[in-house]
């Protein structure tokens, strides 16, 4: 099955748990859990909890485990990109092709939808039901900790906020993406890993695929940003160009960053050499990740 495909035929799957996971309310805390499941049910390729997913099979992990793990991951994506889009952050309108949550409710609202994402993520983690073993389930929650914070994803945002107008250089931009958007990317496959108790070099194989998937990813959102049609990508286009930020496409030019995108691809795919057909979804998706139009 084409990864477009499975990505969609997936996607009405983990929705299905996001469902379930996030709370309804009743009372003035309703507005909250209904921004909350605005946020996370919006839509988007869900490709971080397809990549938990897909891991963990390699692991024969049960998928009822894998699949909590994956709209935690999801919630944490959801709740940064609440963040992203408030006015003090990039100041996006639009998410996904619809208002984005804090045009949907109000900027307070958003900020509360997610934090509360945030620690939802971490609840689902610490929970039984997401694996009987308690060292399984700390080495996860300790895992995102660290993708999600001051060393992953949010540093990254902060080194973002910071660059603006600046003139990085491609080892300082790599960086940054590492942190902002290949943290959690890294989480996802790893977290697959956790669940299935795989050996060190397991773990690192699949870290390293992670890593050069999260670098290609961003290298082709940022040609999308240059290049893309903004009813197909779901949010604005050139912000990049007008927020006077450096990025891959800005310093490479738009060949070499597509050459470079190609190349990180198949990088990624050389880490997943040992698993054999194991891990033929995985290569599947590094293939996707540049040739995407969104």
């Amino acid at each position: 099955m084409p990864i477009p495909t499975a990505l969609k035929a997936f996607a009405g799957e983990i929705d299905s748990v996001l469902d379930d996971l996030i709370d309804r309310a009743e009372g003035h805390e309703a507005k909250l859990f209904d921004a909350m499941r605005y946020a996370a049910l919006l839509g988007g390729k869900r490709l971080r909890p397809f990549l938990v997913v897909a891991s963990a099979d390699m692991f024969l992990v049960r998928r009822d485990c894998s699949l909590r793990v994956g709209a935690a991951v999801e919630m944490v994506h959801a709740y940064s990109l609440v963040h992203d889009d408030l006015p003090c952050m990039d100041d996006d309108d639009l998410r996904r092709g619809q208002p984005a949550t804090h045009k949907k409710f109000d900027e307070a609202t958003a900020v509360l939808a997610g934090d509360t994402l945030l620690t939802k993520a971490f609840e689902i983690l610490g929970a039984r039901e997401t694996h009987e073993l308690a060292e399984v389930r700390s080495d996860l929650v300790h895992a995102l900790a660290i993708a999600a914070g001051g060393h992953g994803m949010t540093g990254g945002q902060m080194i973002d906020l910071v660059a603006e107008g600046q003139r990085l250089e491609i080892p300082e931009i790599t960086r940054l993406q590492a942190m902002k958007t290949g943290a959690l990317l890294a989480f996802s496959c790893e977290a697959g890993a956790i669940l299935g108790r795989a050996t060190h070099t397991q773990r690192a194989a699949l870290h390293g695929y992670a890593h050069d998937l999260g670098l290609a990813f961003q290298i082709k959102d940022d040609l999308l940003d240059v290049e893309g049609d903004a009813a197909k990508v779901g949010k604005s286009v050139g912000k990049d160009a007008t927020a006077g930020k450096a990025t891959f496409v800005s310093i490479l030019g738009v060949d070499r960053a597509r050459q470079q995108a190609q190349m990180l691809a198949d990088q990624a795919i050389a880490h997943l050499r040992d698993f054999g057909t194991d891990a033929d979804r995985l290569r599947d998706v590094a293939r996707f990740v540049v040739e995407r139009d969104s």
